[in-house]
């Protein structure tokens, strides 16, 4: 990639671009649409040789950076996941288009008819770091919604997002869409990150997607809303009635199965009751997977658990590193993690109808689950396709932002002649 001198000119003609690609891409025939996501999935799949061999170089440049195990998990991208890339372009392409779609509608005394349907939001600035497949996920979900975007991958992706970009691109060329309506920020500069942030002429909304430290820079900076997707200090809570073979099965897979997406459970609660039962049992599991469980005192009696410090509680560890505290009831469950969880996905183990409604009603995290592992977190897995974040503010959107997300809404309203008294 060449170095660009001017970086606020630089993002200002990308704006200005984007700006114009929304505009015809706003009313774009969704079989335009799926045509060019469809196109996109094969390109990627016809270019997968050259992701990966662009991948090796982010590879050792994020090596060079000293970028941890799990990062490098994130940034790695082999076969299986660029078909998993393509096949989520294909599941986008496949699912219903919202633009257009009536949200509600009524008739009025005075005669007017009201509807209320979906409309795109704009130009989209997303932000990320490290994984790759977000430039995918965050393309894909845009275009679907009708909406431009303007992509700012972390500097350790760049040449494999910039492959995946033009795949995209191509995409669009195949359905004879405006190629600006997806562009990935071609420089490293962080001066490109504040630039983008102030982009309120062109664009419409920001989504970070990364550490605190990224989310935080964001929302101290933006000029534009944003859809927070801050830490993910994601809690499994034990149960004194949980059933024992879901508890170890949930608690490792919410773990181990990929310690470095924003969905790894970093905290474990236990029940009393079940301390020296299911507790045990689940300790021991963790640390023979090669998980560091540190706990608090009455933990710390099981062989193989570490000290936790105080900051151990509301860390987001992204390692095989888990906090581990036992707690007497239910609402000792809740207090903790009201004080130390991020409000993105909290899951409860359980065979008591009603302590799952308690731990439901009263948390307010973007995502509460039963009997599940926290690494369902995700828009895929929610049947959405893809997902362009986890969003943990309480406005517009919460938890996984798919194309439906990515919309907004717009009255239409329709008299014969109707004048108002």
């Amino acid at each position: 990639m060449k170095d660009h001198a001017d970086i606020p000119a630089l993002m200002d003609e990308m704006g200005a671009r984007a700006n114009a690609a929304a505009a015809t891409l706003a009313f774009a025939p969704s079989e335009a649409k799926a045509k060019a996501l469809n196109a996109a999935a094969d390109t990627v799949w016809k270019r997968r040789a050259e992701i990966i061999a662009a991948n090796a170089k982010d590879l050792e440049f994020g090596r060079d950076k000293g970028l941890s195990e799990a990062m490098m998990d994130r940034l790695l991208l082999d076969e299986a996941r660029v078909k998993s890339i393509a096949d989520g372009l294909r599941a986008v392409a496949g699912q219903d288009d919202p633009v257009g779609a009536v949200i509600a509608e009524w008739d009025r005394p005075s005669g007017l008819h009201i509807s209320r349907v979906r409309t795109p939001l704009g130009v989209i600035g997303v932000i990320y770091e490290s994984r790759p497949n977000v430039t995918a996920d965050a393309g894909a979900l845009c275009l679907k919604s009708g909406n431009a975007v303007i992509l700012r991958g972390g500097s350790e992706s760049l040449n494999s997002s910039a492959l995946l970009a033009d795949c995209l691109r191509e995409g669009l060329r195949a359905a004879d869409l405006p190629e600006d309506a997806i562009q990935l920020v071609p420089t490293r500069d962080r001066a490109a990150v504040s630039a983008l942030l102030t982009l309120t002429e062109y664009v419409d909304v920001i989504v970070p997607r990364g550490g605190k430290g990224l989310v935080g820079l964001v929302q101290r900076e933006a000029r534009v809303p944003v859809f927070a997707h801050l830490e993910g200090i994601c809690h499994v809570y034990v149960d004194a009635a949980a059933d024992p073979v879901k508890a170890l099965d949930v608690v490792l897979n919410a773990k181990t199965r990929r310690t470095g997406i924003c969905g790894s459970a970093e905290c474990l609660l236990i029940h009393r009751q079940v301390l020296d039962t299911i507790g045990q049992g689940v300790i021991r599991a963790l640390i023979s997977a090669g998980v560091d469980v540190r706990g608090d005192a009455t933990l710390q009696a099981i062989d193989g658990v570490s000290a936790a410090a105080p900051e151990d509680f509301g860390q987001e560890f992204l390692d095989m590193i888990i906090a581990a505290r036992v707690v007497d009831d239910i609402d000792a469950a809740i207090a903790h993690i009201r004080t130390y969880g991020s409000n993105h996905t909290d899951a409860i183990i359980t065979e008591d109808d009603e302590a799952a409604a308690r731990f439901f009603q009263r948390l307010d995290s973007a995502i509460l689950m039963r009997n599940a592992s926290t690494q369902f977190a995700d828009g895929a897995e929610f049947g959405m396709g893809a997902e362009i974040g986890i969003a943990t503010g309480k406005l517009h959107a919460r938890g996984p932002v798919g194309a439906e997300q990515l919309t907004s809404f717009k009255y239409l309203v329709t008299g014969d002649g109707t004048v108002r008294p």
